[in-house]
């Protein structure tokens, strides 16, 4: 759902890999390869989807796709491709091989947020100055192509713009400019990508959430607060709002109040060193050529982060990542365990939008002919769009190609699991949505 420009850090870690650039497109086709294609000509229930996901798979365009597709109050189908790498021997994929799931993991962290916007830990239309006293008095930018001179900021920023990326704050991947380089030498970088990029990225970037938020607020701003839908870090530091606002740290409030009570079992942000096995290769391409950028044998993912991003920062399963989408389609209840109240989780996948905001950045990523607002974490479709999702449909989508989604009208969600850079190489994600509506439709 957003087009990011992963490709030069992708590369520039291939480089320090110091990975041939000789290496072969793709492995041999792996030895499941015949039966992936039986199993996309039957399809079951989800033909189209089938072939649509198992055409990439069996073209040799990528090792290996996961996709869990389910109904409301109904177990998941899962359509499983292929293996988690192109090495010969590689383990089959399937709704337990572990992605990286990128931002994926920023409804994840709306809809912690919005436990304790339940529980009235939080407002939603409450300062974040109340939580990190430091972003009392922001600045804003005057011309953030020139330099960084700034005047007062109109209004402080709270909970709802860090929901809705309407705060102001930029993002490494998309701010450019003076600004970026201030990003940069203040390490708000909070994302991983390779072991060797790590090594540089490591030392200058905060070792905790609170000196993150910290550091964050000695910058201006690009926009007023609410005036402006521009993607940004602002997921990250909502994951510090949480820890001050519950008195836990971040991926604990994760794990106990989201991934225990939901049996979320192999949602990490960092992979057990027992579990590695099951972690995906994730790929980039340098011209043609196809190249391991984070193997998952030496994953990034496997050492713990310098603090947990709640922006872009977990790895999981088709499995689990389906669980989360089931209790927001059920209305905050799994398997007899509530998470969530009906009514909040309906405030959360609405537009949450301040009103008058510039929205001309979310509609671009629209491709589907309808408009897009913006909840807990991830965008809403407003209306229907034609052959596709519903009015209400909430989700969000990872760098690396994935894809989860709830569609409240056509009672569907949807989860793709694939691990390339950039996410724009294949839309294997369009392709598989519109796969997913056009079985619905038969």
């Amino acid at each position: 759902m957003i087009k990011r420009n992963w490709v030069r850090l992708a590369l520039a870690g291939v480089a320090t890999a110091g990975i041939a650039a000789g290496t072969p497109l793709w492995h041999p086709a792996p030895a499941n390869a015949q039966a992936v294609a039986v199993q996309a000509e039957t399809g079951g229930p989800w033909p189209a989807t089938a072939a649509a996901a198992s055409a990439y798979v069996t073209s040799g365009k990528i090792p290996g796709a996961v996709v869990a597709i389910g109904r409301k109050g109904e177990s998941p189908d899962y359509l499983t491709y292929g293996a988690i790498a192109a090495d010969a021997g590689a383990p089959r994929a399937d709704e337990n091989s572990l992605w990286r799931v990128y931002s994926m993991t920023k409804p994840v962290t709306g809809i912690a947020a919005m436990i304790l916007v339940q529980e009235g830990k939080l407002k939603l239309d409450q300062p974040i100055s109340d939580f990190i006293p430091a972003f009392k008095n922001m600045k804003v930018l005057v011309d953030p192509a020139k330099d960084l001179t700034s005047r007062p900021a109109k209004r402080e920023i709270t909970v709802r713009h860090l929901l809705t990326h309407t705060a102001g704050l930029g993002y490494n991947i998309i701010t450019t400019g003076p600004l970026l380089a201030e990003y940069n030498r203040l390490g708000i970088t909070p994302g991983a990508l390779n072991t060797a990029l790590e090594a540089t990225a490591r030392p200058v970037r905060p070792a905790s959430l609170a000196e993150f938020a910290d550091r964050v607020a000695t910058l201006p701003l690009i926009a007023d607060p609410g005036d402006k839908w521009s993607y940004s870090i602002a997921l990250d530091l909502l994951g510090r709002v949480i820890e001050v606002a519950s008195g836990m740290r971040f991926d604990t409030f994760l794990e106990t109040r989201l991934f225990r009570p939901l049996d979320m079992s192999s949602t990490w942000f960092t992979v057990p060193a027992s579990e590695k096995g099951r972690l995906a290769t994730n790929y980039t391409w340098l011209g043609e050529t196809r190249l391991p950028i984070d193997p998952g044998a030496t994953s990034v993912w496997l050492t713990p982060p310098s603090f947990p991003y709640g922006g872009a920062g977990l790895v999981s399963s088709a499995r689990d990542y389906d669980r989360f989408l089931a209790m927001l389609q059920n209305g905050g209840d799994l398997d007899g365990v509530r998470v969530l109240k009906p009514e909040t989780v309906k405030l959360a996948m609405s537009n949450l939008l301040p009103p008058g905001t510039d929205t001309a950045g979310l509609q671009a990523l629209s491709g589907l002919g309808a408009p897009l607002g913006f909840g807990a974490g991830g965008s809403v479709y407003l209306a229907d769009a034609p052959d596709g999702p519903g009015k209400g449909t909430f989700g969000w989508a990872g760098a690396a190609g994935t894809l989860g989604w709830v569609d409240p009208v056509r009672g569907v969600r949807g989860t793709v699991m694939v691990n390339y850079f950039p996410d724009t190489r294949y839309p294997v994600r369009t392709d598989v949505s519109k796969a997913v509506y056009a079985d619905l439709a038969r």
